[in-house]
């Protein structure tokens, strides 16, 4: 089972980083969006296959239309926060207001209802697995927040499996789809999207594809764009992370994506036999 996904926000959103931090700063940026969602409907469109895509808020408020295309287009659409935060770096009601702004928002853009989330830099850790519960009493019903390694930004590498799953917290009941990990020399790796998925050769990637049975990508409309102007403030390490590989990106996906079947979350949701699958218990 191999998901394709893709987080629509602006290629200035990137995560801790004072000059592009909110909404004030954004407001200074040429957006790229148009362009970007273009290379994307591309690679599916050529490509046959179908997408989720989980939104950023302040996207469908500022770029309504671009993200009633997606709509249209017959793709389902989660929400992936309101302003694009590290969850972490937030309180339980700053989290809640956040969320369910872009819900109502992307709602209201779409008139469909919004059902599944996913966290910025999957930013939900042990420290806040409240932020669950948030996303239960907002009607979220699906979750793809669960990096089940440690990373710059958290991650729960406690979690059990990195396979479809049940997830129970505090009475919350959520179908969780995590990233994936493949073990290289005894270590989870990540390769199935952003900048892992740039990084990597592809021959990698093929031989990991080819010996997994779920994959969760997660890709990104900046991940396509070697054009896009380079963020002041990063550290040499942010700045290979967020540029390196740009340019093969996309003839690289659409490789993957022609090699392997590939199918949205609504579908992957579907195959799951949920009564059989593992349940993760978070205490």
């Amino acid at each position: 089972m191999n998901i394709l996904t893709f987080d629509i926000e602006e290629w200035f959103h990137i995560l801790d980083n004072e000059s592009t931090k909110t909404e004030k700063e954004w407001s200074n940026l040429e957006p790229r969006i148009h362009q970007n969602m273009e290379s994307i409907y591309e690679i599916l469109d050529d490509s046959k296959v179908s997408a989720t895509f989980f939104v950023v808020g302040w996207m469908a408020e500022r770029f309504p239309y671009v993200i009633q295309e997606i709509a249209d287009r017959g793709y389902e659409i989660g929400s992936h926060t309101h302003l694009h935060q590290l969850v972490y770096e937030q309180d339980r009601i700053t989290f809640f207001k956040d969320v369910e702004k872009s819900i109502k928002t992307i709602e209201d853009c779409t008139s469909k209802k919004v059902r599944s989330f996913r966290a910025p830099g999957f930013s939900i850790t042990e420290q806040n697995k409240w932020a669950f519960e948030v996303l239960y009493e907002l009607g979220i019903t699906v979750d793809s927040s669960v990096f089940p390694a440690s990373r710059a930004h958290g991650g729960l590498p406690a979690y059990e499996t990195d396979k479809p799953s049940i997830l129970k917290y505090n009475g919350v009941i959520l179908k969780e789809f995590p990233i994936n990990t493949r073990s290289v020399f005894g270590k989870p790796v990540i390769f199935s999207g952003g900048g892992y998925f740039r990084l990597f050769p592809y021959p990698f990637i093929k031989n990991c594809t080819k010996n997994s049975d779920y994959i969760m990508t997660y890709f990104h409309p900046r991940d396509f764009d070697h054009e896009q102007p380079m963020i002041e403030g990063l550290s040499p390490s942010r700045k290979f992370k967020s540029y390196v590989g740009l340019k093969s990106c996309k003839p690289k996906l659409k490789k993957w994506i022609n090699d392997f079947d590939f199918i949205d979350l609504n579908q992957a949701i579907a195959q799951v036999d949920w009564e059989n699958a593992d349940t993760v218990v978070l205490d």
